[in-house]
């Protein structure tokens, strides 16, 4: 969320994934509107918990509370710089998309969870959805809502919490049940709640839950009835620069004054936040942000173009109620800085994710060994849920270095399969992508990218892009106005160029490579019946319990690597998969 002051600071809070797979973390700034300087600050990390393989949650009350606490210390360190808080004068919102909140609008009690956007628990829900589809389409919704059914989105992981949460089928029956992102969640809380709350959310939120219609901009009664979701409970859908509502005293008081009655003003999804800080306003202007995942995200202007390449079509932002909508192409990418994370919690071979940079230089190469994180199936370009994880190439040569190596090209190879789609989507290819996100410090992930891509990859020297796009989402509003899109007023961003330095034809035959590892890491959870001893089995059962077992005995899992890495160098090819 952002606090404004005319042409001085702007105050923002934005709740986003911050590279980690265990966690995440509720971030605010202050940001001086003339310079997009970063004048204050404070973060606080949030807990994500998994009660049961595939599932990813985060309580809702804890979300809010380290808003408040953001919020406090935030103003508490702006005053210790004789800085008057009462000069804020807006704030905007930046948000996990997809990830779920339902609950009470008469206690303002969460009724479950928030279930996060990478979370598989709804695979079931949506295999039962595309059944009902002609032709068993995944892409039947496609012309609406310009996705594709899967468990990435917010409507059929509400289906899943009616079907399968008592206490959430009952509040829906009786009319007291709200649904919301994150975004509506903490606009709803900080502007009074169960006491006049507003219930709301913008359009790119809106975008990213399946149930709106990207060219009529509303909620789709057809999408609705096809979910089996009440209209009733979905927040009102607003553009992302207006006043939505106002600050109310309870929420914001801190050792520094009160922030009561400070308007709400500036709201987006995360990724379209980033575009946004990255003034990203042109067609064709592309950014990639690399976090959790990687998302890549191209302004294609005022007309949707929709994928053939399987690629997402999204809004990317309306700045004003009165703006037009502006529509954007999206390739998003599951794990990204979540397999440093792995690396770290479950092989234990470094210390700190910042720890990957050092070995993986240490390396220089990965030999040959290539690794397919699909913890989470693949997402774009493939969209294939049953994808598992798998390290090929593995040699009795090959260690730990080289396997940090892999890791990094991975993102990077990634990130060139939803470049290539793109490029063959708009039809124009691009001459140099901008980039944003925590694992963007690591100078040789930086340069592999370039390298992969074979072209230059631009990196500002001011990290915080997504906190600076709802700052000027929320600076813009009517009402405000504190920033402007005129060319003069644009804020301009110093920034750091990679330049490819290894020769077309390497970049091509590793990426080559890569996609024969992709093959290999494609269809590996499977349905179908094995017999045992004990009786008739479904695979994907046994698969999970394997999974269990490995979960709860992380170290022999990486003692297991290791034999396994010698095994498999008779082979040269071995892989394995990461159950």
């Amino acid at each position: 969320m952002a606090f404004i002051w005319p042409r001085i600071n702007l105050w923002l809070f934005s709740l986003i994934n911050q590279g980690h797979i265990n966690s995440c973390h509720t971030g605010s700034r202050v940001f001086n509107a003339r310079t997009a300087e970063v004048v204050s600050q404070h973060q606080v990390e949030i807990r994500q918990r998994f009660p049961k393989e595939g599932w990813v949650e985060e309580d809702p009350k804890e979300i809010l509370q380290s808003v408040y606490d953001c919020m406090e210390r935030t103003c508490e360190k702006l005053t210790q710089l004789g800085t008057d808080i009462s000069n804020i004068k807006a704030i905007g919102v930046s948000n996990q998309r997809e990830t779920t909140v339902v609950w009470d609008k008469e206690t303002g009690e969460p009724l479950y969870n928030a279930i996060v956007w990478l979370d598989l628990r709804t695979q079931s829900t949506v295999e039962k959805l595309i059944e009902k589809t002609p032709d068993k389409n995944k892409n039947y919704l496609k012309d609406k809502t310009g996705l594709p059914i899967s468990t990435y989105f917010s409507a059929v992981k509400l289906r899943w919490l009616i079907d399968n949460v008592e206490e959430v089928a009952d509040a829906v029956h009786t009319g007291c049940a709200v649904f919301g992102t994150v975004d509506t969640w903490l606009i709803w809380c900080l502007t009074g709640g169960k006491n006049g709350g507003v219930h709301c959310t913008d359009v790119t939120n809106a975008s990213r839950t399946m149930l709106f219609n990207i060219h009529t901009m509303e909620w789709d009664l057809e999408l609705c009835k096809y979910f089996d979701i009440p209209h009733q409970i979905l927040p009102e859908v607003r553009s992302s620069s207006e006043i939505y509502g106002y600050m109310v005293r309870e929420a914001c008081v801190s050792k520094g004054g009160s922030l009561a009655g400070v308007p709400i003003s500036g709201c987006l999804g995360d990724q379209s936040a980033a575009l946004v800080g990255q003034m990203c306003f042109k067609d064709g202007q592309t950014k990639n942000t690399y976090g959790t995942g990687c998302f890549m995200i191209q302004n294609t202007g005022v007309k949707p173009v929709m994928s053939d390449h399987g690629l997402l079509t999204t809004i990317a932002y309306k700045l004003g109620k009165d703006k037009p909508a502006y529509y954007a192409l999206e390739g998003s990418v599951a794990i990204a800085g979540a397999a440093v994370r792995w690396l770290k919690d479950n092989l234990g071979i470094i210390k700190s994710s910042s720890d990957i940079e050092k070995l993986a230089t240490a390396a220089g190469t990965s030999y040959g060994c290539y690794f397919v994180p699909a913890f989470s199936g693949l997402y774009a370009p493939y969209w294939e849920p049953s994808a598992r994880g798998i390290i090929c190439g593995l040699t009795q040569f090959t260690n730990k270095s080289h396997l940090a190596f892999a890791a990094l090209e991975a993102v990077c190879f990634q990130t060139r399969e939803v470049l290539d789609a793109m490029n063959q989507d708009s039809g124009v290819p691009l001459t140099k992508l901008q980039v944003d996100g925590g694992m963007t410090a690591n100078k040789l992930l930086m340069q592999l990218q370039a390298d992969i891509l074979c072209i230059p990859v631009v990196r500002p020297t001011m990290s915080e892009t997504t906190a600076l796009g709802a700052a000027v989402a929320a600076g813009l509003a009517e009402g405000v106005c504190v920033w402007t899109l005129h060319p003069h007023g644009l804020t301009s961003v110093t920034a750091e160029k990679y330049q490819p330095q290894i020769n077309k034809e390497e970049s091509e035959f590793r990426y080559t490579r890569w996609k024969k590892a992709v093959k290999k890491a494609m269809n590996w959870e499977t349905h179908e019946q094995v017999s045992s001893k004990n009786g008739t089995h479904m695979h994907n059962h046994m698969y999970k319990h394997t999974q269990q077992q490995t979960h709860s005995g992380l170290r022999k899992y990486s003692t297991a690597l290791k034999e396994i890495s010698g095994i498999n160098s008779a082979y040269g090819w071995g892989y394995y998969a990461l159950l």
